[in-house]
């Protein structure tokens, strides 16, 4: 009623589809009045982004434009939790290598929006970061049972019994609908196409394959890749690797896409500002019912993966010319 006194009695229902385990952040914010919450969670949120971005080491000028990028307008716009978790799932990747222990900490604070997280555990075993693994495994513990002492354990199963099948079925209600007007996933993109429900979630599995082969590939310790980079591409596979991800989730997708380009002049400048605009204007095409939010992303991951990839054969074959005249 409250989001209704703000935007207009034709909102549409805002249905919960979290974890009980964000309610850790949700309830103390729920006790303030509305404007000062959403104050609070927006500004805090951009600050845990900040911290997470600071560490590319970026100019000013830059870091400042990345905080303000589309896709983190819309999340403010929205009071969503897009630059929370952004910030939790970049700054695991980016901390993995040298802080294992705390990457795996942050993995675990992102169960509160796990399909977020879905190529993480691939991430860690590829890197052998077995220490990052115990990590988020405790700390998602610990989530689990802080919030069951505090809000009691029967909200861990009226997850799983009603708020699980209830956002399946409204991912899985004829296409389009209003939600899905920010949606930029492979599954709306089958169901766009006319696919059924199992073609939609087929569609579905093989991007999410490929991103899963595409980031193993990448993180395997002997591939050659700045780790920003590393960090910022798979931040990008992460959201298409998930059936649930909309413009507010693209948070890591124009932060990749902006480093990307200052480190790789040899991008073309008018396809990269398409693709960083992209999280601001894609509902309006699937306001009109054209479910293609997902391929400027994925072009751009599949991209940046091959030149990732032929970077690598090159570097390597200047090292072994190295070494054989060497010896």
């Amino acid at each position: 009623m409250a989001l209704r006194g703000w935007f207009g009695s034709g909102l549409p229902d805002q249905e919960w589809s979290y974890p009980p385990s964000i309610l850790l952040i949700g309830v103390p914010l729920s006790l303030l009045p509305l404007p000062l919450a959403y104050g609070i969670w927006t500004v805090a949120t951009l600050a845990c982004l900040y911290l997470a971005v600071k560490n590319l080491r970026l100019p000013a000028i830059v870091t400042l434009a990345l905080l303000f990028s589309p896709a983190a307008v819309m999340n403010s716009i929205f009071g969503q939790n897009g630059a929370l978790t952004a910030a939790l799932l970049i700054g695991t990747l980016l901390l993995l290598p040298h802080r294992p222990v705390l990457a795996g900490i942050l993995a675990g604070l992102l169960t509160i929006k796990p399909h977020l997280g879905l190529l993480l555990p691939f991430c860690f075993l590829a890197a052998g970061q077995y220490r990052a693994i115990m990590a988020a495994i405790l700390t998602t513990i610990v989530l689990i049972v802080l919030t069951g002492l505090l809000f009691g354990f029967e909200v861990w199963t009226g997850f799983f019994k009603e708020t699980g099948p209830l956002m399946r079925k409204i991912m899985e209600a004829d296409y389009p609908q209003p939600y899905h007007k920010n949606a930029l996933t492979a599954f709306i993109l089958g169901r766009w196409l006319g696919f059924g429900i199992a073609g939609a979630y087929f569609l579905q599995a093989l991007v999410t394959l490929l991103a899963i082969i595409a980031s193993v590939r990448i993180w395997r310790p002997e591939f050659m890749m700045d780790n920003r980079l590393r960090a910022l591409l798979t931040g990008v596979l992460a959201i298409l690797a998930t059936p649930y991800a909309y413009s507010y989730d693209a948070i890591p997708y124009c932060l990749a896409v902006a480093c990307f380009f200052l480190a790789d002049r040899r991008l073309p400048r008018w396809p990269i500002a398409v693709a960083y605009l992209w999280p601001l204007f894609l509902h309006v095409l699937n306001g009109q019912g054209i479910g293609i939010g997902i391929l400027p992303p994925a072009v751009f991951a599949g991209a940046m993966v091959r030149l990732a990839i032929v970077d690598d054969r090159s570097t390597r074959k200047r090292t072994n010319l190295a070494l054989s005249k060497a010896s």
